[in-house]
C-alpha cells in the first residue's frame, strides 16, 4: 500500500515511537540521540539522528557514541531513518558500517472503532497478567523479563497491555498500545506460535486500535521487520500503510 497523505511527519512518528518505548539511559548530542536498555531491542540500544541538517563531525561523533555503547556492554549500532543526513550515511559507508535488519514504519488515521468481541483483557502493562503472558508468548528468559518490566515502568504516557485468550483460557496473543501525544504506537505484538493464522493477532490489534481511538489518539503507527510478510499483511489489512523505512548499521567486525 502507498503512503497516506495527511499523516504525521517522519519526525513526529519517530518522536512518538521514542516516547512509547523508552530507554534506561539516554544521551543527547545535538540532533543525535543515544539510547541504552540493557540490550532489549535494537531501537532502545542504538543511536540515530533526528535532524537531517545535523551532520557536522560525524566521524568523531560516531566514534564517541560507539565507545559509549561498548562501555555499557552493547555493540555499537546506528539506526538510519530518513532523518539521517545524506552526509551521515556517506560517513557510515566510508567507515564500512554494514546495513542489516530493514524495517517498515506503517501509519494510519484513526476513526471511531468498537472493541471487538472475544476473550480480550485490557491490563496495565505492569500487571503480571500482561507482562507474563507477553513474555511467555515471546519466549523470554528471566533476565529479559526483568528488563521488560523496567522499561514498562518508564513509559510516561498512557498505555495499555492487551491479551487475547483462546478457548482453552490461555493467552493466544498480546500487544502493547501506547498513546504518545495523539499517535498510538503498537509494540510487542506477538501470537502463540502454535495458533498463528487463526485470527488472534488480528483480534489483539483490533482491540489496540479501539482502545487507542477511545483514548483520543488520532493516528496509529507500528514498526515491522521488512521481511515479516505475514505481520505486514496483517497491519495493512487493518488500514495501516507504509510511510518510510529504516535500517541499522554496525561497524566492521561486529557479530
Amino acid at each position: 500500500m502507498t503512503a497516506q497523505s495527511g499523516l504525521p511527519s517522519t519526525l513526529a512518528i519517530e518522536a512518538a515511537c521514542l516516547t512509547a518505548w523508552p530507554a534506561i539511559a539516554v544521551v543527547h548530542d545535538g540532533g543525535w540521540i543515544w539510547r541504552f536498555a540493557q540490550g532489549y531491542s535494537k531501537r532502545s540500544n542504538s543511536f540515530q539522528s533526528l535532524d537531517d541538517r545535523d551532520a557536522a563531525n560525524a566521524v568523531d561523533r560516531i566514534a564517541l557514541l560507539s565507545a559509549l555503547s561498548r562501555r555499557h556492554g552493547i555493540e555499537p549500532c546506528f539506526r538510519v531513518t530518513p532523518l539521517a543526513a545524506p552526509a551521515v550515511v556517506e560517513t557510515l559507508d566510508a567507515l564500512k558500517w554494514t546495513a542489516f535488519d530493514e524495517s517498515r514504519v506503517l501509519a494510519m488515521r484513526l476513526g471511531p472503532s468498537e472493541m471487538p468481541a472475544g476473550d480480550i483483557r485490557l491490563l496495565n502493562p505492569g500487571d503480571p497478567r500482561w507482562y507474563r503472558a507477553q513474555a511467555g508468548l515471546a519466549g523470554y528468559d528471566g533476565r529479559t523479563v526483568e528488563t521488560l518490566r523496567t522499561l514498562l515502568s518508564l513509559i510516561a504516557v498512557e498505555t495499555k497491555g492487551i491479551v487475547v485468550h483462546g478457548r482453552d483460557g490461555t493467552p493466544a496473543a498480546a500487544a502493547l498500545a501506547v498513546n504518545a501525544n495523539g499517535i498510538a504506537v503498537f509494540l510487542n505484538v506477538v501470537t502463540d506460535r502454535a495458533r498463528r493464522r487463526q485470527g488472534f493477532g488480528r483480534l489483539a490489534m483490533r482491540a489496540a486500535l479501539a482502545w487507542s481511538a477511545e483514548r483520543g489518539a488520532r493516528f496509529a503507527a507500528i514498526q515491522v521487520m521488512a521481511d515479516n510478510a505475514p505481520a505486514g499483511s496483517l497491519y495493512e489489512g487493518l488500514g495501516l500503510a507504509e510511510q518510510y523505512r529504516y535500517h541499522y548499521r554496525r561497524p566492521p567486525g561486529s557479530p
